[in-house]
C-alpha cells in the first residue's frame, strides 16, 4: 500500500515543481515592473483598447462591461481613499493636520497604485477572456446600463470629493509643494581650478 502513495506523489511532484517555478518567474517579472509605472499603464491602456474594440465589433457582452465598470469604480474609490478614515479617527481625537503647526502625516492610500494597476489589468484580462464564451453574452439594453453606471459614477465621485474637501486631503501630487535636494555647489562638483 505504501508504494501506491509514493508513485502518485512522485508523479505529481514535477507538475508541482513546474507550477512553483512558473509562479516564481511570474512574480519576478511582476516585481521588476513595480518602478515602471508609465510603461505599465501604457500596456494596460493597450489592453483596454483591445477589449473595447472586441466588445464594439461583437456588439455584445455589455453585462460583462457593466460589471467591469462597477469593479473599476470600486477600485477607484479605494485608490482615492486614505488608509485610515478621518471620520473614524474623529471620535478618537486623531485627525489629519489642518494647520501648519500640526504634525505632518503623508497621504497613504487604502489601495496603493501598484495594487490598483494590477487589479485593474487583471479585471480587463478576465473580462477579455469572458468575451470568448457565449454563455456570458446576456442580451441587455446597453443604454440603460450605461446611464445607470454614469449616474452611479457621478454620485460616488461627488461623495468622495466632498469627503476630500471636508477632511482636507488631496490624493494626488498635483499642486503639492516639492522639496528638492541640495544642489551641488561648484566646489563639490569635483572641478579644480
Amino acid at each position: 500500500m505504501e508504494g501506491v502513495g509514493d508513485e502518485s506523489a512522485s508523479a505529481a511532484s514535477p507538475v508541482n515543481k513546474w507550477i512553483f517555478d512558473m509562479s516564481r518567474l511570474y512574480q519576478y517579472y511582476l516585481d521588476k515592473t513595480t518602478p515602471l509605472s508609465v510603461p505599465r499603464w501604457v500596456g494596460t491602456l493597450a489592453l483596454v483598447i483591445v477589449y473595447a474594440l472586441r466588445v464594439y465589433y461583437i456588439q455584445g457582452f455589455y453585462i460583462i462591461s457593466y460589471g467591469l465598470g462597477i469593479y473599476i469604480l470600486n477600485l477607484l474609490i479605494g485608490f482615492l481613499s486614505p488608509l485610515t478614515d478621518p471620520e473614524m479617527e474623529a471620535s478618537s481625537g486623531a485627525l489629519l493636520p489642518t494647520k501648519g503647526s500640526d504634525e505632518f502625516k503623508p497621504f497613504i492610500r487604502r489601495l496603493p497604485e501598484f495594487k490598483f494597476w494590477y487589479s485593474f489589468t487583471k479585471a480587463f484580462c478576465i473580462a477579455f477572456v469572458m468575451t470568448f464564451f457565449s454563455a456570458f453574452d446576456v442580451p441587455v439594453f446597453w443604454p440603460i446600463l450605461l446611464c445607470y453606471w454614469i449616474v452611479l459614477f457621478v454620485l460616488t465621485m461627488r461623495r468622495q470629493i466632498a469627503h476630500m474637501i471636508k477632511y482636507k486631503y488631496v490624493p494626488f501630487n498635483i499642486g503639492k509643494q516639492r522639496y528638492g535636494g541640495k544642489k551641488p555647489s561648484a566646489s563639490s562638483s569635483g572641478r579644480k581650478d
